[in-house]
């Protein structure tokens, strides 16, 4: 894997944020924009999701990145469970749900394959890469 310098550079933050904009989008629909709580919980998880891989990506060991990637996972998981309550409530449609669904199984899975890969790293951690290239 090559060394990715800022967490821009992370292919599951890039697709993070196509799934941010794709929820965002369904949730300024009317349907959506009754209920205040849920509209409101899922855009917090959608963002967490990006938020926690960055945040991790900017910690000092591989170790605590796969935690921040744990959370970001169970984030992706809040997203996916608040899109079957919209897909009850008819606050989306099915296909809407569909393609939203399998865009957040897509994130989870890069998430768990970089926090499995940095698991088995036997080099330096990332941070300590990235501090390495700075200087």
């Amino acid at each position: 894997m090559p060394t990715v310098k800022r967490f821009e550079g992370l292919e599951c933050w890039q697709k993070a944020g196509e799934l941010t904009k794709a929820v965002y989008q369904v949730t300024c629909r009317a349907s959506f924009q009754k209920d205040f709580a849920l509209r409101d919980q899922i855009r917090r998880a959608r963002v967490s999701i990006m938020l926690n891989i960055a945040e991790g990506f900017a910690g000092r060991t591989d170790r605590e990145f796969r935690q921040f990637l744990a959370h970001a996972h169970g984030s992706c998981a809040e997203v996916q469970a608040a899109l079957y309550v919209g897909l009850d409530q008819r606050y989306l449609p099915e296909g809407a749900f569909n393609a939203l669904y399998a865009s957040a199984e897509e994130v989870s899975k890069m998430m768990l394959s970089l926090g499995n890969y940095l698991g088995r790293r036997t080099t330096p951690s990332l941070a300590a890469e990235r501090r390495h290239d700075d200087s």
